[in-house]
């Protein structure tokens, strides 16, 4: 979630971000070998995005090199990219559509989750998860924000709250190794 030249290097840089980013690289390259489906959810904000940009300056703008993903973490060929316009990666777009098409159309029953910012839209996406009946699973160490103390405070409560699993990716790794899909 959310891996972008302006969260990872730009106008809302996350100083954070950076030391997850061979985590995320490594936990996709085994998800591919797998073929368990992989999706971005990115923010792609309008400049019209009052109720965030006011709050948060202009970040993620359409079209600009600040709203693409990292070269670290480029999408590759059967990659899905989803764009949203609010913390939350189900919000007003097609995931859960696309979600419920994979696995010949049986649909996914777990989510992991990566990237920024845990407390803010891995928080709200968990939430949204958690509605539609999805476990999740928190990568520990594949997440992160501006601080550790929101970082800690936003995993506690989506466990807490939501039933998350919170995670190492090591461990998440064994556990699609392990899965005989």
């Amino acid at each position: 979630m959310d891996m972008l030249n302006d969260f990872i290097k730009g106008s809302l840089k996350c100083e954070r971000a950076s030391e997850i980013v061979p985590n995320i690289s490594t936990l996709l390259n085994v998800a591919r070998d797998k073929q368990i489906p992989i999706f971005y959810c990115v923010d792609e904000h309008l400049p019209t995005d009052s109720y965030e940009l006011d709050l948060w300056g202009p970040h993620a703008i359409k079209g600009t090199i600040g709203q693409q993903i990292i070269d670290e973490l480029k999408p590759q060929r059967y990659d899905t990219v989803i764009t949203k316009r609010t913390y939350s990666a189900f919000d007003r777009n097609n995931l859960d559509k696309v979600l419920n098409e994979e696995y010949n159309g049986k649909g996914v029953d777990t989510v992991i989750i990566t990237g920024v910012h845990t407390h803010i839209c891995g928080k709200h996406t968990s939430y949204d998860a958690f509605t539609r009946g999805l476990k999740i699973i928190i990568a520990e160490d594949g997440t992160q924000a501006f601080s550790e103390e929101d970082h800690l405070s936003g995993l506690e409560y989506i466990k807490k709250i939501y039933g998350a699993d919170i995670k190492k990716i090591d461990k998440i790794i064994e556990l699609l190794v392990a899965n005989k899909q």
